[in-house]
């Protein structure tokens, strides 16, 4: 079996993300600054609509991983009601540990399975805002990532053939999940912006608000609301 070089965030068992400290372990990837946009730009639009649309506002973090996204969250939105789900039973392990060292795991509902699937039936309700950092590398590219990206898990990681596969799940299902006036903010990789746009542009429940790039100049999040 190939082995490859251990990322130092996994040997020091830590990584920080919105100026918090985390919990990461090979159950989980390791959070990345990227991934703060994606955090940033909610924050933006709730601090936008000083909360006339979104008192208590109800969020739900799709494969929440490390929970960095939910979490942060929740330590920076006075009164949100957050579920998070993921696939992976240990990397709930992993969030639930990291929620209870932030004093947040009494916000925080965690439950295990794939995507909406996830969800009792009786938290299936409307969210006033989805977030998603979904696996969105093309599956033939995963081997020559640099080698402490390989030993992150794979599953958080495989978009399918042209990495979009995730998107395109999200966009069958997301409307039956998002309150009147939700939105919907999701990472991409590098190139994707305009698939992911083609994608949700194709149902016509939803419009792409925005997309706003890193600082690298690279399209990482979009925001995406109800038609």
């Amino acid at each position: 079996m190939q082995r490859f070089e251990e990322p130092l965030q996994y040997i020091a068992g830590r990584e920080q993300f919105m100026g918090l400290d985390f919990i990461v372990n090979k159950d989980v990837l390791i959070p990345r600054p990227e991934t703060e946009i994606l955090v940033n730009e909610v924050l933006d639009l709730l601090s936008a609509t000083r909360y006339t649309l979104y008192a208590s506002p109800k969020i739900l973090d799709l494969c929440t991983g490390s929970g960095n996204i939910a979490i942060s969250l929740a330590k920076m939105i006075e009164g949100a009601q957050i579920i998070a789900t993921d696939i992976s039973v240990s990397a709930l392990d992993t969030a639930r540990k990291n929620a209870s060292i932030h004093g947040v795991d009494k916000q925080i509902e965690f439950y295990q399975g794939d995507l909406f699937q996830a969800l009792p039936v009786d938290k299936r309700y409307k969210f006033d805002i989805i977030v998603c950092n979904p696996p969105y590398v093309k599956r033939a590219d995963i081997d020559f990532l640099q080698e402490e990206v390989r030993c992150e898990p794979h599953h958080a990681l495989d978009g399918g053939i042209d990495g979009l596969d995730f998107y395109r799940r999200l966009a069958e299902t997301a409307q039956d999940f998002l309150a009147p006036g939700g939105s919907l903010f999701l990472e991409m990789g590098f190139d994707q912006a305009q698939d992911v746009a083609n994608i949700f542009n194709s149902k016509r429940a939803f419009k792409i608000k925005k997309i706003k790039e890193d600082l690298a100049g690279i399209d990482r999040v979009v925001w995406i609301s109800l038609s």
